[in-house]
């Protein structure tokens, strides 16, 4: 909370928890507009729709995610995404179903090319004993929207038409964007002032394959995070587990969220306070192996309050798994950093729309197997993922470039 005091960070955590929380109400907004006008596969073509720009430019597109490495170039990237949200409603007047689409597909490259390098951005804000707890804060944006957004969505609806759910956002976006600009203006007279001589050189951008290659426990981390989403899938059948095991309804899966929410909130102030471990992938990993042991208790629940105390753990962990791998990334220079965030990214995006294709269906028929196969393979790839990071940090020879300067393994 002391970071807080400071006004860089300060204004940059709250026009993004703005900004974070507007996200919801439109996530909100388009997956409803999509059911009502179109049905359920129009929900799913608009989901793939954002998640592709994420694929396609963290695969093909480092030149074009290079040009929006600085504050002031995101700050562009919010202002398009403004427009593009503030016009939804009229473009499916217009449009329709196609017009939807194409929105939500511009949508997910402001995404994409936001993300990553925003992610890249903020350990520059601090000193490096305070990247932790920044990061810590930055995460506590995303769990405070979780558990506000859908609550002020339904009272906003009591007041104002779905369109005006878009042009909050867009506000949001606007708010982003004059944080973003105004830090950048600062940032560049800094720049300006800094005698000359005194800052390094650029660094070049390196490839992914010469990162993971001198830092194999990145990628390991990596690689777990990207099985684990896919394992993960099974969690939009809660619904459906909730009335088999239960017999319970919509007001038990709300308190089910509510629990999960309160629970990760917790652990945000834990995660972002408290010292981790030194190796932070070997941490990461077994934070997965317990997230993944909850999931497959979650299976066999059988009363409201089993589910209430395990979905409160469940979110107690997530903090952890959010902070620690941001953390690690932060470790590296920035273009490495952009270069991993971006990766980490594409992994997830790629496995989760690969999930969506089969994994809900599946477990819908089946909500206890599901939870209890998908937690176990989380669980596993959690552990397996642990020990092979901690193997490697006892028997590898450092290999040349593997230190600190990773400015130089580029392509």
């Amino acid at each position: 909370m002391r970071l807080l005091r400071r006004g860089p960070v300060l204004l940059l955590w709250g026009a993004q928890t703005a900004s974070v929380f507007g996200d919801r109400l439109y996530a909100l907004a388009v997956m409803w507009l999509a059911w009502q006008r179109s049905g359920g596969a129009a929900m799913g073509l608009v989901a793939v729709a954002e998640s592709a720009p994420y694929i396609v430019l963290g695969t093909i597109g480092q030149r074009v995610m290079e040009r929006f490495t600085t504050l002031r170039s995101l700050a562009v990237v919010d202002v398009v995404r403004m427009v593009l949200v503030a016009a939804l409603p009229w473009t499916w007047e217009a449009f329709g179903t196609p017009g939807l689409l194409v929105s939500a597909g511009l949508l997910g490259v402001g995404g994409a090319l936001f993300d990553p390098n925003l992610g890249a951005l903020v350990p520059d804000l601090v000193q490096p004993g305070e990247v932790q707890a920044v990061n810590g804060l930055m995460d506590l944006t995303a769990r405070i929207a979780r558990v506000a957004g859908p609550a002020s969505a339904g009272i906003l609806l009591a007041v104002m038409p779905m369109d005006g759910l878009f042009w909050l956002d867009a506000g949001t976006f606007a708010v982003s964007a004059v944080a973003l600009a105004g830090l950048g203006a600062g940032t560049a007279r800094r720049r300006e002032t800094t005698p000359a001589g005194a800052t390094a050189a650029p660094s070049l951008v390196p490839r992914a394959r010469a990162l993971m290659r001198t830092h194999p426990e990145t990628g390991v981390a990596l690689v777990v995070h990207g099985i684990a989403i896919f394992a993960g899938a099974v969690s939009i059948v809660m619904p459906a587990l909730v009335a088999v095991r239960l017999g319970g309804g919509v007001g038990t899966y709300g308190v089910m969220l509510a629990a999960t929410g309160a629970g990760s909130i917790v652990g945000n102030a834990v995660a972002g306070n408290i010292r981790l471990p030194q190796s932070l992938p070997a941490f990461y990993c077994a934070a997965w192996a317990v997230s993944g042991a909850l999931m497959a208790v979650t299976g066999s629940v059988s009363t409201v309050a089993e589910l209430v105390a395990v979905s409160a753990a469940y979110g107690a962990v997530s903090p952890f798994l959010a902070v620690a791998l941001s953390t690690h990334l932060a470790q590296f220079p920035p273009a490495a950093r952009r270069r991993l965030l971006t990766v980490d990214q594409t992994v997830i995006r790629t496995m989760g729309t690969l999930a969506m294709v089969g994994i809900p269906a599946l477990a819908a028929a089946h909500p206890r197997a599901g939870f209890t196969a998908g937690g176990v393979a989380t669980a596993v790839v959690g552990v397996v993922g642990c020990a092979v990071v901690v193997w490697w940090a006892r028997t590898r020879t450092p290999l040349p470039g593997a230190g600190p300067a990773l400015e130089r393994v580029a392509g």
